[in-house]
């Protein structure tokens, strides 16, 4: 079945060629995690200029969401099919090219359809550039490739709603898209010029089409629960009952199928290993929280603490601070000590950080939220690379690209859930301290009745005074709320510890062990 002999592994990269390698497939993860945060500020001005609603106008996030998550699982597959370089760089230049017909598109159904296109090419990309970066380096310095690729992926969510919001405020919304197309091209130039004579095996695999579509049919049902739970209130509508029914049958004869086929599309013989398994469960749940509290935070403070979305952009800005410093040193270091504790180190800090926010009151001041915003940033340099190092540990060079990609897949589904899942917790935590502080208002409660007749003598009517009480009730309600699941995420983060530890240190001092990466 194969179609060439395995090659022996190729000396690492150096010099110029390092360089541009390592910036090229930096360049290209950041565009693909951009694209998959950028246009959720851009929802409104999209919905508006195409004449649709906003939730209609969600579609642009969920279609891209939906196809990402089914394509990125794919990885090792195509790899083995296609090869490293040759997937990577059609992966480059179809993204471009969906991303021109984003731009250009004249109606929903159309942007929708380019999005889909956009998600599933992109699927690939992140796994397969941790693999190509880590052929690059030698051994010792595979900790500096992970840094390097880490710094993409922690500033790519933060500056995709920053840059989306400018875009569209400055310009039209399809310049989210164009902006994609001078990076795309020059990324795929250069990682051709640098890895076409480094293309990785191929073998004439066959095509597991039931584990194909049984993936397909999970993920899908999955990932649309996710994002239209909240909106068609979750499990009392008939269509989410659909989607789950689906998804866990479908789930199910999936584990059962991939299990025992000879060439499955997944490979999820990869957990057997115990640093795969407890670093994909760590990094995931982990990644869960914080994606939920990078939701629900700035929605917190635009809805209820009437900050603007630029002002809120720049409370979650400073996160970047420290994850872009200290990233470099963490790769550097890694070699030397145990990834182990640098990853505990890392939720040790997100313990501390949610605790802080766990503290947050309505009054809070744009300096209390920063602090921990600040703090963060280191914990998040602490936490991808090391973590990422663990589940890599260990492989062998034509497993990476299956790894890298299952373990990416795992982690974004997380994100997703956290997404979801917080933002219902919020909703509903939100409901029950209202209740509870309503239980003091009244005519039976002598405070509640001075706060009336105080408003009153300023020349408001009972209804109005009623109302300004109200709201100042639900901003305190979604502030306990949010404090609420703080306190829980940072409880979490500290339980999490315990899976870190059940892996084992890599062999070799390298995170990604001996010429296994290579």
């Amino acid at each position: 079945m194969m179609s060439a002999t395995p090659r022996s592994p190729l000396p690492p990269l150096s010099g110029t060629p390092l360089v541009v390698g390592t910036l090229a497939l930096s360049l290209a993860v950041f565009m693909n995690v951009l694209d998959s945060s950028i246009a959720n500020v851009s929802i409104p001005a999209i919905s508006g200029d195409l004449g649709v609603s906003p939730q209609q106008g969600t579609w642009v996030i969920t279609s891209f969401a939906v196809a990402n998550a089914i394509s990125v699982p794919l990885t090792g597959w195509l790899t083995q099919r296609f090869g490293q370089v040759r997937l990577f760089i059609t992966s480059i230049l179809l993204f471009v090219l969906a991303s021109c017909l984003c731009g250009l598109a004249p109606s929903i159904e159309i942007l929708i359809a380019a999005r889909i296109l956009q998600g599933a090419v992109a699927g690939p990309m992140i796994p397969l550039s941790q693999a190509l970066l880590l052929s690059s380096y030698p051994p010792a310095k595979s900790g500096m490739a992970l840094a390097f690729w880490g710094m993409t992926t922690l500033v790519a969510p933060v500056a995709g709603p920053l840059l989306g919001g400018w875009i569209s405020d400055n310009y039209t919304w399809p310049w989210i898209f164009y902006i994609n197309i001078p990076i795309g091209i020059f990324a795929a130039w250069a990682t051709w010029s640098i890895y076409r004579e480094r293309e990785s095996t191929t073998y004439k695999l066959p095509i597991d089409k039931v584990g194909l579509v049984l993936l397909v049919l999970w993920v899908g049902c999955l990932q649309l629960m996710l994002d239209k739970g909240k909106e068609l209130d979750w499990f009392h509508s008939g269509e989410i009952i659909i989607l789950a029914s689906v998804a866990v049958v479908a789930f199910i004869y999936f584990i059962i199928w991939e299990v025992g086929e000879a060439h499955p599309v997944v490979d999820l013989s990869l957990f057997k290993g115990r640093n795969f398994s407890g670093g994909v469960i760590a990094i995931s749940v982990a990644y869960g929280l914080f994606f939920g509290s990078l939701v629900i935070l700035p929605l917190w403070l635009q809805t209820q603490l009437g900050y603007t979305a630029t002002e809120a952009g720049k409370v979650m800005a400073p996160v970047g601070i420290f994850a872009i410093i200290l990233s470099p040193i963490v790769g550097k270091l890694l070699p030397k000590i145990d990834a182990r504790w640098v990853a505990t180190t890392a939720f040790l800090i997100f313990a501390l950080v949610f605790f802080m926010r766990s503290q947050f009151t309505q009054d809070v001041d744009v300096l209390t939220l920063m602090i921990p915003t600040v703090i963060q940033g280191a914990a998040m340099a602490m936490f991808f690379i090391p973590l990422t190092s663990i589940i890599l540990s260990g492989q062998s060079h034509d497993k990476i690209p299956a790894a890298a990609g299952l373990s990416n897949f795992v982690r974004i589904m997380f994100g997703g859930i956290g997404t979801s899942v917080t933002s219902t917790i919020w909703d509903n935590r939100t409901i029950l301290h209202h209740a509870q502080l309503a239980e003091h208002t009244g005519p039976h409660n002598p405070a509640f009745t001075q706060s009336v007749q105080a408003l009153m003598s300023r020349g408001m009517t009972e209804q109005g005074a009623w109302a300004v009480i109200d709201r100042s009730m639900t901003v305190q309600a979604s502030t306990l709320a949010a404090t609420d699941i703080f306190w829980i995420s940072a409880i979490l983060f500290l339980v999490l510890i315990s899976f870190i530890w059940m892996t084992k240190p890599s062999k070799s001092s390298a995170p990604a062990d001996a010429a296994g990466a290579h």
